[in-house]
């Protein structure tokens, strides 16, 4: 399991691949059960690159389910609430861009 400060919840994998002031670039590996809980980002995109899945983002406000199958894309612009997880509970591992801008995690 993998937690830190900066990720104030469990997943099983998580590698930062590249990072600047104001770019990220990471791996997250969620097994079955895990999720990227409910939150938003202030100042910066979430770009979203399924790896293994299938894998679903759900946003609010408006309320949205995205399902991505490995290979596709998803774009969560800065200030939409969401979630991340697999489908049906079921494992997933994905890349995530997030910039352009400083790095916020807004727990909703």
């Amino acid at each position: 399991m993998y937690q830190t400060e900066e990720l104030s919840f469990k997943i099983h994998q998580y590698e930062r691949i590249a990072e600047t002031n104001t770019l990220r670039v990471s791996i997250l590996t969620l097994t079955k059960g895990q999720e990227v809980p409910w939150h938003s980002h202030s100042n910066v995109n979430d770009d979203f690159f399924c790896m293994e899945g299938p894998m679903q983002i759900e946003l609010r406000d408006p309320d949205r389910i995205q399902l991505l199958q490995p290979g596709e894309t998803w774009r969560v612009i800065a200030g939409q609430p969401h979630r991340v997880r697999g489908i049906n509970g079921n494992p997933c591992r994905f890349m995530l861009i997030q910039g352009v801008g400083k790095y916020d995690f807004v727990q909703e």
